[in-house]
């Protein structure tokens, strides 16, 4: 059985859905959880303690170790106290979990600068910003594991829906965030992976517990990617409905980047044209 005993996490968004599933089995499995959560409305605005306390309550009532946090991410200060504020608490910090998202929809011509800026905020500024005042700890420590959050909705074109623009923008932005981290992490044994969930919450307009596709279906995917037993990283693994699929982009044989990409050589855009329909080819992960 993974056990996450003396371990330390923080987990974002986890007062409430899927993040309150992530906090509930890791505190299960001995994990000291430091539950974040502001609190906000559905529209991100908003704020109320109650909600971190209220979930950071019910795993002491469980018998897990949990505190509570509400500081809004909206700052590279706030997020830096966060993982202070763990430090003091608990001594050690050995696994971030960026939950929080924000999902609204504004079509990319009415898109205003504010609304665009929310979801910048934190989907893209927040996790960077935690990831950054997490690493000389986990440096030190010469462990770590982090695990980003990204959508089928921003990967799949053909999940993509109409005025998920700011969304989209920052759910790839994390995939981005997590190879450089992968990259920078390697040789500290820190690994850096994403979650990219399914599950009928609030976001859904859905308040009970779901029949299918409920948050304690992801929530085993997340606990082994932030457990000493994962040995991937880069790896984004969908979840939905209890099943799994982890997939990256990797480079294809005999490709010398970035001289020879080992591809279709063409000198025109006329050329391109006629051979599109060799170099436009559909990859089905």
């Amino acid at each position: 059985m993974i056990r996450l005993d003396d371990r330390v996490a923080i987990i974002t968004g986890s007062g409430r859905g899927l993040g309150a599933a992530y906090a509930h089995l890791l505190a299960e499995r001995g994990a000291r959880v430091v539950v974040h959560d502001a609190g906000v409305n559905k529209d991100g605005t908003g704020f109320d303690p109650n909600v971190a306390a209220d979930a950071a309550s019910r795993i002491r009532e469980a018998g897990g170790v949990a505190f509570p946090s509400n500081v809004i991410l909206d700052s590279r200060d706030n997020c830096q106290s966060l993982v202070e504020t763990t430090l003091s608490k608990f001594g050690r910090l050995d696994i971030l979990i960026h939950n929080a998202g924000w999902v609204a929809y504004q079509l990319v011509q009415e898109l205003t600068p504010d609304f665009l800026e929310r979801a910048i905020n934190i989907n893209i500024e927040a996790p960077t910003w935690l990831s950054q005042a997490a690493l000389p700890i986990m440096k030190q420590q010469n462990y770590g594991r982090i695990v980003l959050t990204t959508s089928d909705r921003a990967i799949y074109q053909q999940y993509a829906l109409s005025g998920l623009a700011s969304y989209a923008i920052g759910k790839m932005a994390q995939i981005g965030l997590m190879n450089v981290l992968a990259v920078e992490g390697k040789e500290h044994g820190i690994l850096v992976n994403a979650i990219s969930p399914v599950a009928k919450t609030r976001m859904w307009n859905v308040q009970d517990q779901p029949e299918d596709l409920r948050p304690d279906q992801v929530a085993p995917g997340v606990l082994y990617l932030a457990s000493p037993e994962c040995r991937g990283s880069g790896f984004i693994l969908r979840a939905s409905n209890g099943q799994f699929t982890a997939v990256r982009w990797i480079e294809r044989d005999n490709v010398d980047y970035p001289l020879n990409l080992a591809a279709v050589e063409s000198s025109t855009a006329e050329d391109l044209a006629t051979r599109w329909q060799e170099i436009a080819v559909d990859i089905a992960f």
